[in-house]
């Protein structure tokens, strides 16, 4: 009996044993709407899965048309594969503009799609019919109430954005076989993940308005079918964040609605099609640069063709010029591999990590800003007393220091903070194309969006909105500079075209709520409009004290800043004419004629130096404050006492605090004049 149990007990071991050693299977869901699946829904199944496994896992769908829209946020290691690629129909209807409206309000594109995909690298789409049906259901357009818009309304056009297929940041390596995409809007399949992003397509049909195939990073379509139906462009790229980023079409067809154009960027693109096939009734245009965007200003224009043809005749641009590209390839060595720089090779999945020599370079005194930089995405001013200097020499545990208050909430815009680095590290990215360097300036651009008030208004400091830091602050420029940095992204200038595109369709709104604000502190006295106080209460928007010695008061400093803002303003409003031109008038009425400011040495003092105002023939100032009502140039001391004369107030002050100066001065003799001449109608 005891033999016969333990050859029992060792039978059963090995069987286990057996079972452990077998290779795992490839796990695998089934849904069908009739409910002969594990789910009925594509969702179901893609939250049943695990984040992560070491072998693909497959969510097999069977025919039928699945009314939802998808999400996979997370998940890696994944096929989504069809019964059939016409008898699987993923369809939803959602138009860009009333996402942005409703639910996604303020979060960017995240649920834009019928299909959404983030944070999910290694997925393979196969066999699937993806559909935004919007453009085909509606009827026509339509004005629905927006509280991004600047108005508080937007009009829903039945063509505008429209996405199938939307990839955010981190869904890279994605692999799409035997699958339609559809919508009649623009947009239609957005792979977008500028620094990272690799996508591959084949034997795809994809279809919508203008830009309707529009990767970002590296992409290649091979045997793929594209039908058009804008007049404006059908594919379209971003390159952007690595002068190596492509994007190659392979032997692909296009057809579309008479006079459709082939395509065209707004930023840095590089664009192969090779043995590519177009219809007659396209129009006789290059992939070209569209005017509303930055272009092509680091690398210039890289469009190349190779053995592409028109029926009925090729147009003069479509002759092979594959010779003037970059190491001057040849047709054949255009291949996925290729494309993808040898980082990845979608058909055999070999995945392997950029050498040493194709690592981003790095520039010290970004590297410092990212240590500085706050959890809530904007920077300090200073560590308790000391003032941040980027200059000096950070010890190790003072590194370690500064990774450890992450979470303090001292980020601020005064004294330059926050709107320097952003500006810093987008430079910073265009000279290294370190990647880290553009999502710290990304996240730098959020915070200024987080901070804003309803009102357009922005704090001091955000989060800590104690005392007078919650209020509306002018006062050393600090709201006209975030101001300014958000006008730069929404207009992507310079350097910040590189910066996300969700962040731009932000800004525009958040720039014209600060006018807004701008125009409504305006300061009026007898029906007329003056200047700007320093800073405003929150709520009331009424002017509000800060410092003891920063009273209610106009300010001869600051409204410079804000003039010099507004003249810069896209197709000025009346309001914002007429608020110039009160300002304008204000500065001539204040002005200090036969004045001047002088420092002196003045042993008797603890200071060793003092501040005079004294006459001078031919000088003009204007005092820092003027009293609201009077206009009389004031000066405030610790005390918070009113004195009309400079020399009544403390030695500390007048030699710590400029209460007198020549703002104002340039801005009457050359930017005005030249503004009233025409000059800040050039971004009409």
């Amino acid at each position: 009996m005891k033999l016969s149990a333990l050859r029992l007990l060792g039978l059963a071991l090995l069987l286990l044993l057996g079972l452990c050693l077998r290779p795992a299977r490839a796990q695998t869901v089934t849904v069908a709407p009739d409910g002969s699946g594990n789910f009925r829904t594509i969702q179901e199944a893609i939250n049943s899965l695990p984040a992560t496994a070491a072998r693909p896992r497959t969510v097999f769908i069977k025919n039928g048309t699945y009314r939802e829209k998808v999400f996979i946020d997370g998940k890696a290691n994944l096929v989504l594969k069809g019964q059939s690629e016409t008898g699987v129909v993923l369809t939803f209807p959602q138009a860009r503009d009333l996402w942005a409206c409703g639910p996604g309000a303020g979060a960017g594109d995240w649920g834009v799609a019928t299909l959404n995909l983030r944070n999910s690298p290694d997925i393979t789409l196969e066999n699937l019919s993806v559909i935004n049906s919007y453009g085909f259901d509606a009827t026509g357009e339509v004005t629905i109430d927006c509280p991004t818009a600047p108005t508080g309304k937007k009009t829903v056009s039945k063509t505008g954005h429209q996405m199938a297929l939307r990839a955010l940041p981190g869904a890279t390596r994605l692999i799409v076989r035997h699958c339609t995409f559809r919508a009649l809007g623009g947009d239609t399949v957005s792979p977008w993940d500028t620094e990272a992003g690799a996508y591959y397509f084949k034997d795809c049909t994809m279809e919508g308005g203008v830009d309707f195939y529009c990767p970002r990073g590296w992409a290649y379509a091979e045997n793929c079918r594209f039908i058009c139906h804008s007049k404006e462009a059908a594919i379209w790229h971003d390159g952007s964040g690595n002068r190596d980023s492509k994007t190659v079409l392979r032997n692909c067809t296009f057809t579309g609605d008479d006079g459709f154009k082939l395509g065209r960027f707004h930023r840095e693109a590089q664009f192969y099609l090779v043995d590519c096939q177009f219809p007659a009734n396209m129009a006789d245009a290059d992939i070209y640069h569209a005017v509303s965007g930055p272009g092509a200003k680091q690398w210039g224009r890289r469009v190349y063709y190779a053995g592409c043809h028109r029926a009925g005749g090729d147009y003069a641009w479509m002759h092979d010029n594959l010779s003037t590209a970059e190491g001057a390839p040849k047709p054949r060595d255009l291949t996925a591999a290729w494309t993808f720089g040898g980082l990845w090779n979608p058909l055999t999945g070999a995945v392997r990590a950029a050498p040493p020599a194709l690592a981003a370079q790095v520039d010290t005194i970004a590297e410092k800003m990212l240590l500085y930089q706050r959890a809530v995405g904007g920077w300090p001013k200073a560590l308790g007393e000391v003032k941040v200097n980027y200059a000096a020499r950070l010890s190790a545990g003072a590194r370690a220091g500064l990774l450890d208050s992450k979470n303090q909430n001292d980020a601020t815009i005064d004294n330059d903070a926050t709107t320097r680095e952003i500006n810093y590290l987008v430079q910073a990215f265009q000279k290294t194309n370190n990647p880290a360097y553009r999502k710290g300036a990304e996240n730098g651009i959020r915070y200024l969006l987080k901070m804003q008030y309803p009102n357009g208004g922005f704090p001091q400091f955000y989060p800590d909105l104690s005392g007078y830091r919650r209020e509306i602050t002018y006062n050393d420029d600090a709201m006209i500079r975030a101001l300014t940095v958000l006008r730069n992204v929404a207009r992507q200038q310079d350097q910040f075209a590189i910066v996300d595109p969700d962040l731009v369709a932000l800004a525009k709104p958040a720039v014209a709520r600060g006018i807004e604000c701008i125009l409504k502190t305006q300061v009026v006295e007898h029906g007329r409009p003056t200047a700007w106080c320093a800073q405003y209460d929150d709520v009331s928007l009424l002017p509000a004290k800060a410092r003891a010695f920063e009273l209610p008061s106009l300010s001869g400093e600051e409204s410079v800043g804000i003039v010099r803002f507004l003249m810069d303003t896209e197709q000025p409003s009346a309001e914002v004419k007429a608020a110039i031109e009160g300002a304008v008038a204000w500065f001539e009425r204040v002005k200090m004629t036969g004045y001047a400011l002088r420092e002196v040495a003045a042993p008797q003092e603890k200071t060793g130096r003092d501040r005079v105002i004294v006459p001078q023939p031919g000088t003009t100032i204007w005092a820092r404050f003027y009293e609201l009502g009077t206009d009389r140039p004031i000066y405030v001391g610790r005390d918070s006492q009113v004195h009309y004369q400079l020399s009544e107030i403390e030695n500390e002050r007048r030699a710590g605090y400029l209460y007198a100066g020549t703002w104002p001065a340039a801005l009457l003799a050359k930017d005005y004049p030249a503004w009233q001449k025409g000059a800040g109608e050039a971004h009409k």
